[in-house]
């Protein structure tokens, strides 16, 4: 009979981090090397996959922080030496000794191997799960190996594709994969998933963060979009319809619930990243279970929020780009004259730019220490499905069609028709009409999204990178071409002796 024998005491150590209050679950023993695979052991392993979406290198700090790259804001905090790794990328100056790039590239390979340990463990002999929480456990660590290597490959692009665990005497030198064989295992990975998870509407109670075929649907969607998107827009219009019919419908959703405790109960989020606010793990290391969006971006020293540490300023460019009448204006950022927060009125002197990011921030009551916050982080949710949608149907020429998704965005921010904005010398039925478009879904994926992780990868896909260069160097970036690309960590470089390192580092 094959048992698990690879990465056992990885898989317990991670078990030991909780992801939610469903990964509280898992059965409080350590997995013996000889066990085989039964519902209980299935779950436990598959609940440390989630366990590196948590970590300050991922959700609970660098992906939001890809904003500032992006331009949409800049890293306040202290000053001086704080926050340095970002400034330096924000600059496009890091090299391969940069602390960001190192952070970033270590968490998915972590959930990575722990995918593959549940990969391995339930298509062996060794399985004896039943049917239904054999292909759930399964299509998570899929849909899960399938995110971890997205975020890798968009952001150094071709990287080791690594599909089973290591031995314990293995050699880890491992070549790098081309971006094309790297992306042909994310979409092979990601249909897998959508074909053994269930839909979201059928988990309950503490089961809220696990993946589901919505979020795996979305995901999808996604890499369909940043790889060669012009073959796959008919496709994309499709998946994005499949998610319609799950029964989303945004009017009836309040955008504001997407964000701080009301993301726990948001009915528009597809994929969420869980945390339980226990303080018996610490908040600096990588089993903290407290989120870090609001200690971190709550306006610093204004007592407004626990923490208040005053990341993740945006920039006048930014706050130029908010329509009159824009209803999520005022909940996502901080501004001279805004409505207050929890009682207290916003000081712009607080900020270096004079505004702070809004959207994320918790009360004290609902967290009382910088270190109690358990605010679930939205990856994915319903309205990035519709502006999908209007982006695969206007890049197929329907540029009609396309309005009405993306006016479904913005009837809930308050704003008026697309159409009403057509200047009267373009027609939508014309090239010029479509390039019009593509410029207003680009405007509303960047507002409607701000701050939650989108926009830096958006910049680099739309146009292959071109987007990216025109708009970072039209606000004043010394940027080129091979700076949309993150160094290899040079740790990596010294312990990997197959690695090759990106161009320009």
């Amino acid at each position: 009979m094959k048992t698990i024998k690879i990465l056992i005491i990885a898989a317990a150590a991670a078990l030991s981090v909780s992801c939610s209050d469903f990964l509280d679950s898992f059965p409080p023993y350590a997995v013996d090397i000889n066990v085989s695979v039964s519902d209980s052991v299935a779950i436990a392993l598959t609940n440390g996959c989630y366990v590196p979406l948590q970590s300050s290198n991922l959700y609970n700090q660098r992906i939001w922080s890809l904003d500032i790259i992006a331009g949409n804001s800049e890293v306040g905090a202290g000053g001086g030496e704080d926050g340095i790794e970002t400034v330096q990328c924000a600059n496009f100056a890091a090299d391969a000794s940069n602390a960001f790039a190192l952070y970033v590239w270590r968490s998915p390979w972590v959930g990575i191997g722990q995918c593959n340990t549940v990969i391995q463990s339930l298509t062996g002999e060794g399985n004896r799960t039943s049917e239904e929480i054999g292909n759930r456990c399964l299509g998570e660590a899929y849909f899960l190996r399938a995110h971890y290597y997205y975020i890798l490959v968009r952001l150094f692009g071709g990287v080791p594709l690594i599909l089973e665990p290591h031995e314990a005497d293995d050699n880890t030198d491992s070549e790098r994969a081309t971006l094309d064989a790297c992306y042909d295992r994310i979409i092979k990975d990601c249909r897998q998933a959508v074909s053994l998870l269930p839909e979201k509407k059928s988990y309950t109670g503490s089961d809220y963060n696990r993946a589901s075929r919505d979020a795996a649907l979305c995901m999808l969607a996604d890499i369909l979009l940043t790889y060669h998107p012009e073959q796959n827009y008919a496709e994309v219009v499709n998946i994005c319809e499949q998610i319609e019919d799950m029964g989303y419908d945004l009017s009836q959703y309040d955008y504001a619930d997407n964000f701080g405790m009301e993301a726990q109960n948001s009915q528009e989020a597809l994929f969420t990243v869980g945390y339980s606010g226990d303080t018996q793990y610490d908040f600096w290391s990588g089993e903290n279970q407290s989120s870090w969006l609001s200690a971190f971006m709550g306006p610093r020293n204004s007592g407004m929020v626990a923490g208040a540490y005053g990341w993740n300023l945006p920039t006048q460019e930014f706050m130029d780009e908010w329509e009159d009448g824009d209803l999520r204006k005022d909940v996502t950022v901080f501004y001279d004259g805004c409505p207050a927060f929890d009682n207290m009125s916003y000081d712009d002197s607080w900020s270096n730019t004079g505004y702070n990011v809004r959207k994320f921030l918790v009360t004290k009551t609902d967290s009382p220490e910088y270190n109690t916050s358990s605010a679930d982080f939205v990856v994915y949710r319903y309205a990035d499905v519709l502006l999908k949608k209007a982006e695969a149907l206007n890049g197929q020429g329907l540029t009609e069609e396309a309005c009405a998704p993306l006016n479904i965005v913005r009837k809930r921010a308050g704003l008026p028709d697309i159409e009403t904005l057509l200047p009267s010398d373009i027609t939508l039925d014309s090239e010029e009409g479509q390039a019009w478009m593509k410029e207003k879904i680009i405007h509303e994926r960047r507002m409607e999204l701000a701050f939650e992780g989108h926009r830096w990868f958006d910049m680099v896909r739309i146009d292959n990178g071109d987007y990216a260069l025109e708009f970072l160097k039209g606000i004043g970036k010394n940027v080129d071409r091979n700076r949309l690309l993150f160094p290899i960590p040079l740790t990596e470089m010294d312990s990997n002796h197959l690695m090759t390192q990106n161009p320009g580092y």
